[in-house]
């Protein structure tokens, strides 16, 4: 596939994938959503497969990608930029990004290919962010399982709700938030 080429229909897979999951990203709901016949379709893709496979690859090279830019420090001390990625993280909810990543989550768990997708993904999470860490003093093994928590904090908090207002949850993150950047004894 040439790039760009099934940028739109990558696009619309996204789409369904987050509303109905990767069952839903079918050729002709897609060319229904578009509005445009499925001939469109098999002039950039062989099959659904072949879409599937460019998902995949189009979500872990852009996460990854975006995993080492929010963790380059260009200037910032490995603290300031662990804050800078729960701040992004916790103040704005990207509610369709969250869910093309529990859909490909749920898919990985019986498709190789998209737990082989997100097992990247969290390789390069876990190993960026722990470099943040090990920049802090932490030790490699220390700052591996502090990599572990930030994530497991990251992702857990955006499918908690406290039975809490705006205020007090914002409060309860920041205080999390607080224990994870601790200086360490």
């Amino acid at each position: 596939m040439t790039e760009g080429k099934g940028d739109v229909w990558i696009a619309a897979g996204f789409a369904e994938l987050a509303h109905s999951g990767v069952d839903g990203v079918r050729v002709e709901v897609l060319a229904k959503n578009l509005g445009v016949t499925k001939g469109g379709f098999y002039r950039r893709f062989r099959d659904r497969a072949a879409l599937l496979e460019a998902m995949l690859a189009r979500w872990r090279d852009g996460r990854i990608a975006a995993i080492e830019k929010q963790t380059a420090l260009d200037g910032a001390s490995a603290r300031e930029r662990l804050k800078a990625i729960i701040t992004l993280y916790t103040e704005r909810m990207n509610t369709e990004a969250m869910a093309i990543e529990l859909a490909i989550r749920q898919w990985a768990r019986t498709d190789e290919a998209a737990a082989a997708a997100a097992a990247s993904v969290d390789a390069a999470r876990l190993k960026n962010v722990g470099q943040l860490y090990r920049a802090t003093g932490l030790s490699g093994e220390e700052a591996d399982a502090q990599a572990f928590l930030f994530y497991g904090f990251l992702f857990g908090q955006s499918l908690l709700f406290p039975d809490r207002g705006p205020r007090k949850r914002a409060q309860l993150l920041a205080q999390s938030a607080d224990k994870l950047l601790a200086e360490q004894q």
